[in-house]
């Protein structure tokens, strides 16, 4: 061979010499002996060695440490790095005396072990890092002026880190970092350190102040997706990447059947490609590992860990070797060609790296679907699950300790109105409340006016709500203090009036929060999409997700049980564990622009209300004239009862009667509260460990109280107040917008509360119910066109970015499909150039035209960087400007590299989670959009038989949720329109009444506070076809255009893969080396 002519030659004709690499590292990292060497080290070192040009000399532990440098082997190449005991003084005063070559050199290696010194390298050589600030101390416990903590932020020199942020020792080798949540999501503290069996992390609920002991750095948490990226360099050409799962979400190490952790290669961009070139050379360690975080569509380094090597990779191993030699040859042996032999000359039989199989699953939901078809995006909008009741408690306020505190809060600006969120700013309330609330119960012999009675307890039921839980953690409670009248009083101390308010009104909203059936139901549905709604994976959503080739974003309202019925659905959908608040954090997005607010069809939903009461209160007898009994949704006010008009005195009668009973309840518990100080607080439940839990509390239940965290005052005050609300008995005149309230409030009271056997409840939710399910779908329009009008208003946003999420699926498909086209088309030259080289990177190919662009582009990007990184550090960007996915950045996995049947298999997930009005105001969009005038003609996107069932769909209950799955069929050719097709189905949620007694489940679910959710439901006949280009054609007149939203975040100097740019295809071709026998791949 002449691979070995040429190894003969060396070694024996012309130079016997081999060039020697001594391995001056400790034996933990290296073992050896009579063993060959170990790990990747020794698989690397056993590579070197077979190309016979290379002798290795591993010092040793006891020469390392105990023998003087004279007496060190003399080396040609030097391995050396610092590990823990490692004498590297010593190690430079070696290199100093003999002058090998060092492949790491030894002097940088102290920066390491000081995170300040690593950033401030980092930042000399314009490599962006995250926003940070350095708290040093000369002792422990030192008070620093320029530290500042409050509840939900640091400040360090005036610069603000608002929680979440990241708190790291300045030492490098303390790995002990620290999170820190913000109190909205829960509070609480979550530690990383160095992986112990299969833990990575911990959370503490109850660590909310940040470390003292010592110096410092905290920085700007970056969410991820719960995604870490590690990068490894062998020399500044030459970088390989690998995803794991991140322990900021829950702390388990996710391992393979060997014990290992699982990681996936991925392909990095090239702005990252050049970075990796940039720490390698900043640091001058050609050998680095270093980690890398990738944040809405930028990249920072975050630690730079010194020499590392990849593991359990053949492939990386091969590479490492080549470009080592390379290394190696050209600092001692110029003269020598470093071309890579035609076959490699280890001996190593690689064993078969094990992949499973990977069988073709149904849809689970519908049946099979074709063998060419391919499942690209999975569109999931979704509603929250079962909450306790919303409230509201409004009383006008004269006391001068109230109006002192409003005037706090506002900056002293008497006519302003003040929003208390915080826990300083609850407490503040809750210790003023309390000095106001009368110690004795104010009984009708103490207070004559009955209006005294009435403020007092419900100043009375603000304490109780802000004492609730034991402290304010959570996202459920808040104050507004509006001033209403003022007087003008003399300036102190000046001439002059100033004005100050005598009176204001404070709106007290509570309720609403996730219960514990709630997030068990989110839970349970998340594992259920992760199990049947991927076909494909024998191991359903997992190893999908895991190999980097699912990807996914979840999106949720402003709304605290919106955002924690996210975080507990992908707890179940990632097979997550542990706590919320860290789930929630590392991959919820808030975004409250498309999934809050009605205020653009408040207008519209006013009339719908208005006649809706007139519909009811006039009888409801001529609502058939417009419509056909065909099609029974099409009249006015369809599913109203035809006698709501008798049913509105009888809800009156039995909600007082139910009143009444809690009235009894709460007297008790009132009673008992009157005999303790004002200050002594009642701690009945912990709201915020409330949201960890999946289990009803059976002590409270045992003890007749209550479930949850409202006691029978509170109780009583939600029920006094529907009562007042429903019927106003000095005009005579019913509310119907109250009737919801009602019906919501039986619910949850049946569910949750029967222990109480409340008499005439069972009996009232029967008539609630029959009002609700006529009024609620009603309030959203009383017609189909009024639906379709309301809804477009409501949804617009929501359906536009849901268009999008489409469009670039499918543009991303045909992309890759016609690049993949392209590239099997020359398979046969590239093959005969390649099959020499085999370990041959793009890297190292730097003849190659499309290398030199690529290398180009990275110059560019490099002098563009700083720029990007300053102004990714000055704006602050809300979710609700958040990129339109538009030009999102495309991360793969790396199919070179990975153990992967089908490296090109690519799944993009959307989860959107939001209130009942955004479910029902999109609904209505999609089966109505025929109706407009513009579609004149068009059939509905849903079958008749469909429209009748959600016609009989009354309520779109808790965790109900409306999913559009888009294939892909390969075999039909790229621009018929059926090569797209879409999928809708929808679920009722936890559609079962809590008076079911028959169903075995459902008792057995009952007993537990919680209600099945509704399984699937087709929208389409079997066998139908709905198109993309259809879809899009019907739902774009009421779709927010593309063109409306904000433009996306794309970092400079990188546009994105899948950009309409030539060159950047031309050079995709290159970077992303398709698997040939794959499935066509799109995202």
């Amino acid at each position: 061979m002449e691979a070995q002519d040429e190894n003969s030659l060396y070694t024996t004709n012309t130079n016997p010499y081999k060039i020697t690499i001594g391995v001056c590292v400790m034996e933990k990292k290296v073992k050896c002996g009579s063993e060959v060497f170990s790990g990747p080290m020794g698989q690397i070192l056993d590579r070197l060695q077979a190309f016979g040009e290379f002798k290795i000399i591993h010092f040793g532990d006891k020469v390392i440490l105990e023998e003087p440098i004279e007496r060190w082997p003399i080396c040609d190449c030097l391995i050396a790095f610092y590990s823990s005991g490692y004498p590297l003084q010593k190690a430079e005063a070696y290199a100093a005396l003999r002058k090998p070559f060092l492949v790491n050199e030894l002097d940088p290696q102290y920066l390491l072990h000081d995170r300040r010194k690593v950033y401030e390298r980092l930042e000399l050589y314009g490599i962006p890092v995250p926003r940070y600030a350095l708290v040093n101390r000369n002792v422990p416990y030192e008070e620093l002026d320029f530290f500042v903590e409050e509840e939900d932020f640091v400040e360090v020199h005036g610069n603000r880190f608002w929680k979440p942020f990241v708190e790291k020792p300045v030492d490098g080798d303390n790995h002990s970092i620290m999170i820190y949540y913000p109190s909205s999501a829960g509070g609480g503290m979550k530690e990383l350190f160095r992986k112990v069996g299969n833990r990575s992390s911990e959370f503490h609920p109850e660590v909310r102040r940040v470390r003292r002991e010592g110096s410092y750095l905290y920085e700007e948490f970056m969410p991820t997706g719960g995604t870490d990226v590690k990068v490894y360099t062998v020399g500044p050409e030459y970088a390989h990447a690998e995803a794991r799962k991140s322990p900021v979400v829950d702390g388990v190490v996710m391992r393979n059947h060997d014990g290992k952790e699982v990681r996936y290669p991925v392909l990095l961009t090239p702005t990252e490609k050049q970075m990796a070139r940039e720490v390698c050379i900043a640091f001058r360690q050609s050998v680095c590992g270093f980690d890398l975080l990738r944040c809405e569509g930028r990249s920072y380094v975050c630690d730079v860990n010194g020499w590392s090597f990849v593991k359990n990779s053949y492939k990386y191993y091969d590479d490492a070797a080549c470009v080592l030699r390379k290394m190696f040859l050209d600092a001692k042996a110029p003269h020598l060609s470093s071309t890579i032999p035609p076959i490699l000359p280890w001996k190593v039989n690689e064993p078969a790296q094990p992949s499973e199989g990977l069988t073709r699953q149904g849809s689970g939901i519908i049946g099979t679907f074709g063998q060419s078809e391919e499942l690209r995006c999975v569109i999931t909008i979704m509603r929250h699950g079962d909450r306790t009741p919303k409230q509201k408690v409004k009383l006008k306020v004269t006391e001068e300790k109230l109006l002192n505190l409003m005037l706090k809060y506002n900056g002293g600006r008497p006519r302003a109105e003040t929003k208390l969120k915080s826990a300083v700013q609850l407490q503040d309330l809750l210790d003023a409340t309390r000095i106001l609330v009368p110690r004795s119960r104010p009984g009708r012999e103490s207070d004559s006016e009955a209006e005294d009675i009435e403020h007092a307890e419900k100043l009375r039921q603000v304490k109780a709500v802000l004492e609730e839980g034991g402290h304010f953690s959570g996202i459920y409670r808040k104050v507004q203090l509006k001033p209403l009248k003022w007087v003008k009083i003399p300036k102190a101390n000046s001439e002059g009036e100033e004005e100050r308010p005598v009176e204001a009104l404070m709106v007290l909203k509570y309720g609403g929060v996730l219960t514990h059936a709630g997030r068990k139901q989110a839970e349970e549905l998340g594992r259920y999409f992760r199990n049947n709604m991927y076909p494909g994976e024998g191991t359903g959503l997992l190893r999908l997700h895991s190999t980097y080739r699912h990807d996914l974003k979840i999106y949720s309202s402003d709304e605290g049980r919106v955002q924690m019925s996210a975080a507990a659905f992908a707890k179940g959908l990632l097979d997550l564990e542990g706590q919320l608040t860290p789930i929630l954090v590392s991959l919820v997005s808030k975004d409250s622009s498309m999934l809050d607010g009605l205020e653009n069809a408040s207008v519209e939903m006013e009339e719908a209300k208005a006649r809706l009461n007139e519909i009811i209160t006039s009888g409801a007898k001529t609502t058939q004239s417009n419509g056909s009994p065909a099609k029974p949704w099409m009249v006015d006010g369809a599913g109203l009862p035809p006698n709501a008009s008798e049913l509105l005195p009888k809800l009156v009668k039995l909600t007082k009667k139910v009143t009444e009973q809690v009235r009894l309840l709460a007297k008790d518990e009132d009673e008992k509260l009157a005999e303790k100080s004002s200050y002594d607080v009642i701690l009945p439940y912990d709201q915020a460990r409330a949201l960890g839990k999946t289990n009803i509390d059976v002590d409270r239940i045992a003890a007749g109280l209550p479930c949850g965290s409202e006691g029978f005052l509170l109780m009583f005050a939600r029920w006094r107040k529907l009562e007042r609300d429903l019927y106003n008995e000095r005009k005579e005149r019913f509310d119907i917008t109250q009737i919801p309230d009602v019906y919501d409030s039986c619910k949850y009271d049946l569910l949750h509360n029967a222990h109480l056997n409340v008499e005439g409840l069972d009996e009232l939710f029967k008539v609630a119910q029959l009002l609700a399910d006529g009024v609620i779908p009603n309030e959203y329009g009383i017609n189909p066109k009024q639906k379709l009008k309301i809804g477009s208003k409501i949804a617009r946003r929501l359906l536009g970015k849901i268009l999008i999420d489409l469009r670039n699926t499918r543009e991303e498909a045909i992309s890759v499909a016609e690049l993949k086209g392209n590239q099997d088309q020359e398979s046969t030259i590239t093959k005969t150039v390649k099959e020499p080289t085999p370990a041959k990177t793009e890297k190292e190919s730097t003849s190659s035209k499309t290398v030199k662009e690529e290398q180009d582009h990275q110059r560019i990007s490099h002098i563009k960087m700083e720029d990007t990184r300053r102004n990714s550090f000055t704006s602050d960007v809300s979710m609700d400007q958040e990129e339109d996915d538009d030009k999102e950045i495309k991360y793969r996995l790396d199919p070179k590299y990975a153990n992967v049947r089908t490296p090109d298999r690519h799944v993009r997930t959307r989860l959107y989670f939001t209130s009942e009005s955004h479910i029902h105001s999109l609904m209505n969009v999609l089966r109505y959009c025929n109706l407009d005038e513009s579609l004149q003609g068009e059939d509905s996107m849903f079958c008749d038989n469909a429209l009748e069932r959600l016609f009989k769909t009354k309520e779109l209950d808790y965790m109900s949720y409306i999913v559009l799955r888009m294939f892909e069929n390969t075999e039909l050719p790229l621009e018929d329109p059926k090569r797209f097709r879409i999928e809708m189905t929808f679920s009722r949620g936890a559609d079962l009444s809590p008076l079911e007694k028959n169903d075995s489940e459902a008792t057995s679910l009952h007993q537990e506070h919680t209600l099945p959710i509704m399984g699937p439901e087709r929208l389409h006949e079997a066998g139908s076809y709905l198109t993309l280009e259809k879809m899009e054609a019907m739902a774009r007149p009421f779709a927010m255009p593309a063109e409306d939203f904000p433009p996306p975040s794309t970092p400079q100097g990188f546009s994105g893969y899948f950009s309409k740019s030539a060159a950047v295809l031309e050079r995709l071709v290159n970077l992303w080396p398709f698997n040939k026998h794959g499935n066509t791949n799109g995202k």
